[in-house]
């Protein structure tokens, strides 16, 4: 303890001139649009460096399990192949790449990119993931986010080689999202609580639902395309003052363990939102 007030006593002067530094950078970086941005990209960057790294050896960890999720993908994407179908009108190609026309003229939707997962958090009320992909691979804001099993959430912020992703497990993340069997359509959010569930809320008590139901993304989630996996139902619970059901959803992605993701770029969701942003209100 003496050796401390000492260390003080004797750089006082260099500890006060760090401090008001310090408190200078934040006061501009706060109240000035241009440094903000300029500080948060930064930031991202150099977080995500080193999120990298520890992510390296946390990885090795986990290969067995990585291994797993890469074999029951590549099991899905080979049950899509084309040479699967008979017949023109169900041969659809699957491929990463900037192609926006198949071989028989139709427009490509929706364009996937593998991402590795660097940084991932569960135990917050408002969650995030980085993944090792940015503006330089093609990421742009607002692409979807999924994992091999269902859902993740949506890229917040972007930098060259980053990007950051606002996981499901967010209380601001909000997705349309629809009932496999009956097509009702209601909205998934988070209640901070346990990581392995969210909440689908507005789906009327005439849909007969049974635990156990697999919900999906909605054609009404823009960014998403529809029918992604999110999740199955847990329990069901009939709101006593209103006639709709509020269902507790397992997630169908496992965020203690995620490894891999991809971004799903709408490339006409831009067309999209800009058409609705001309709507007099």
């Amino acid at each position: 303890m003496r050796n401390i007030i000492l260390f003080i006593r004797r750089f006082f002067i260099l500890v006060v001139f760090f401090v008001l530094q310090g408190i200078c950078i934040a006061i501009l970086v706060k109240y000035n649009k241009t440094y903000e941005a300029v500080f948060a990209n930064s930031a991202l960057e150099v977080t995500g460096r080193v999120d990298n790294q520890y992510n390296k050896v946390e990885y090795f960890f986990h290969l067995k399990e990585t291994n797993k999720q890469l074999a029951e993908e590549n099991a899905r994407l080979r049950n899509m192949l084309a040479s699967n179908y008979i017949g023109p009108e169900t041969s659809v190609l699957h491929q990463l790449d900037t192609t926006f026309r198949d071989t028989v003229g139709r427009v490509r939707m929706f364009t996937w990119l593998p991402a590795k997962v660097v940084n991932n958090s569960f135990a917050e009320e408002n969650n995030y993931l980085t993944l090792q992909r940015g503006s330089n691979q093609g990421v742009v804001k607002d692409m979807a986010v999924t994992g091999p099993d269902g859902i993740v959430g949506k890229v917040v912020m972007v930098s060259g080689n980053y990007c950051r992703v606002m996981s499901l497990l967010n209380r601001n993340s909000k997705v349309s999202a629809m009932l496999k069997k009956e097509l009702y359509t209601g909205a998934v959010d988070w209640d901070g609580a346990d990581p392995r569930f969210i909440t689908l809320r507005n789906i009327p008590k005439s849909a007969k639902v049974l635990k156990g139901d697999t919900v999906l993304t909605s054609n009404l989630s823009g960014n998403y395309p529809p029918g992604l996996v999110i999740g199955t139902i847990d329990q069901v619970q009939a709101e006593q003052a209103s006639n709709f059901y509020t269902l507790r959803i397992k997630t169908a992605t496992n965020f203690f363990n995620l490894q891999y993701a991809y971004l799903i770029q709408n490339e006409q969701w831009q067309e999209q939102r800009a058409l609705e942003a001309q709507t007099t209100k």
